[in-house]
């Protein structure tokens, strides 16, 4: 039986431990079943907890599964944390506050980058403050690239469908110090955890962020995925 300190467990968002629970139970080829009768707990606390839904686990639940796992505290934590880094493309365009965040923990994200110049919204929950507080309470780390954004006037060309026009001047912008500075600061975030780069424009091509994640993948060589 794996021994677990009385200590609370660290943060992790609900569907990465739900992930990390569900994927240990099926290496032992456990039905929901055999995994709530072994660690003597509600075959609905299992079910509950598997779903990933927004009640965090008691520290007594999820010790109670470790145990049952034959795993410590910190071995199933870490698994729920451990994602290949990577880079993922994310517009909200279409989306609510809610499902966003939903998607970004599905992919096991850990930060989220905004690259809007302005970060405010007439779209409820992706203004800053609001964005922020709730990636927060989900357990994402948000950060404001303002050096990343695209001006006023080089939006017209996005919208217009004069995209290589649009890009070409987005280029010329991110030969500055200051984009730079924030490029690498990305790019070492990304190399050690799943970032997403964000933007309102639900299509990466009709957005400039396109440029920024096409320059990071040269620099990085990690993968570029969309947000489901």
């Amino acid at each position: 039986m794996a021994e677990h300190p009385l200590a609370p467990p660290p943060r992790t968002p609900n569907r990465m431990l739900a992930a990390s629970v569900r994927a240990l139970r099926e290496e032992r080829a456990w039905t929901p079943e055999r995994l709530a009768k072994e660690a003597g707990i509600q075959l609905a606390t299992v079910k509950r907890l598997e779903g990933g839904g927004p009640i965090q686990p008691g520290f007594f639940t999820v010790g109670a599964l470790a145990d049952a796992l034959d795993v410590s505290l910190d071995d199933l934590f870490h698994q729920a944390q451990a994602a290949d880094p990577g880079l993922w493309s994310a517009g909200y365009e279409g989306r609510d506050i809610e499902s966003f965040v939903a998607s970004l923990l599905d992919a096991q994200i850990s930060m989220v980058a905004d690259v809007r110049l302005t970060p405010i919204s007439r779209k409820a929950g992706f203004s800053k403050t609001r964005l922020s507080h709730a990636l927060d309470e989900a357990g994402v780390t948000y950060i404001h690239l303002r050096n990343l954004g695209n001006p006023k006037d080089n939006r017209a060309p996005f919208w217009e469908g004069r995209i290589s026009e649009g890009r070409a001047r987005f280029r010329s912008l991110l030969r500055s110090d200051a984009a730079q500075a924030d490029l690498d600061e990305l790019a070492d975030h990304a190399a050690q955890k799943r970032v997403a780069v964000l933007c309102f424009e639900k299509d990466q091509l009709r957005c400039h962020r396109h440029v920024v994640l096409e320059t990071l993948r040269k620099r990085t060589s990690l993968p570029v995925s969309p947000l489901a």
